[in-house]
């Protein structure tokens, strides 16, 4: 009870009190960040949410998520470690890397021709997942395929547009053929190797949308693909400026369509036309309107001899929203349920 010292305590207490209330915060902070690492099992156990979210990054960092493990080889054979799910979103991933296909041009390089080998493998293991009863259409069943369809990746050389019913058969014209090469080459691949170098040099045309709508009730389907015209031209080198006005739009071919056993579907194109864009100028706003007959002008070519322009391909996997055909050449072409559906008028009805 000296005077002194209860003069002393009186006026430190205040400095002692905010020393030890500094400490306690210094502590705490310091303590957020370590309470991850050193008491990770209690705060698991608060939340379900944290829960999921370290359960998924551990299952990605494992090689269990989405994913799988990577590839190491493009020969390597991961199929059975894999689900539908998994292999979807492979798929999925590499049409995206792979520009639905279009990176992989053997005319220009064999550069991306190992991620074209493994995206093969992924579209022919997932195929042998399915169950051909009820993955596989059968005679009669094409409602299995019907609605609206976006390719998103496919194995074909020069052009992605060739899924169209009319390229189809142009391909298949060429097996009627007395000679099936030229210059050394398959004919059919030498045919659609000048016209990808016709319409897509020098940023000439430009494929966007490449898209399938299927009508059981008419037995038609609608191949669609837009095509922007000029979408890049400039004064090479100099040029700072676009050279010409962009136009485009919808090309539409429409095909008489029946779905035969083990998933073939038999197609004979019937006529093309053409559908706006939006954003996109047309040429001329009566090109919309125009039907051009294809049946009728392909049977007066003299190398038809009178054939009718058909085509067919197989159905190999469809489920409610992945769609895999594969050609006559064994090309696949992967299709998806789009996420921003595309209306079309046409034939009187309204998809």
């Amino acid at each position: 009870h000296h005077p002194n010292l209860e003069r002393y305590y009186q006026q430190t207490a205040p400095i002692m009190a905010q020393k030890i209330v500094a400490i306690f915060v210094l502590i705490s902070t310091c303590q957020a960040f370590f309470v991850p690492t050193l008491t990770k099992n209690r705060i698991i156990d608060k939340s379900s949410t944290i829960i999921n979210v370290a359960s998924s990054v551990v299952s990605s960092a494992s090689g269990d998520g989405w994913f799988g493990t990577p590839n190491t080889s493009e020969n390597e054979d991961d199929g059975s470690k894999l689900s539908i799910e998994q292999l979807k979103i492979q798929v999925l991933q590499l049409g995206a890397a792979l520009d639905r296909g279009q990176s992989y041009n053997p005319t220009s390089g064999e550069y991306y021709a190992s991620s074209m080998n493994v995206a093969k493998s992924k579209i022919l293991q997932l195929i042998d997942c399915g169950d051909p009863i009820v993955n596989i259409p059968q005679k009669g069943e094409l409602s299995k395929i019907k609605g609206e369809w976006e390719l998103v990746l496919t194995t074909v050389k020069h052009g992605i547009f060739r899924s169209s019913p009319f390229f189809l058969a142009v391909q298949e014209s060429f097996g009627f053929a007395e000679e099936k090469e030229a210059f050394g080459e398959d004919k059919a691949s030498l045919f659609f190797k000048l016209h990808e170098l016709q319409t897509c040099s020098w940023g000439v045309s430009k494929i966007g949308r490449v898209a399938q709508r299927i009508d059981p009730e008419g037995k038609y389907i609608y191949s669609e693909f837009d095509t922007s015209i000029f979408s890049l031209t400039v004064i090479p080198i100099v040029g700072w400026f676009k050279l010409l006005p962009t136009f485009g739009g919808c090309v539409v071919t429409a095909s008489k369509c029946e779905m035969e056993e083990n998933g073939l579907l038999t197609m004979e194109v019937d006529y093309t036309t053409s559908r706006p864009v939006e954003g996109l100028n047309g040429l001329f706003e009566f090109i919309w309107s125009i039907k051009v007959p294809v049946s009728f002008f392909w049977k007066l070519l003299p190398w038809n001899k009178g054939r009718a322009p058909t085509c067919s391909v197989r159905v190999k996997y469809v489920d409610d929203d992945f769609r895999i055909v594969e050609d006559k050449d064994g090309d696949l072409f992967v299709y998806s349920r789009p996420v921003v559906p595309r209306g079309l008028e046409i034939d009187g009805k309204i998809f």
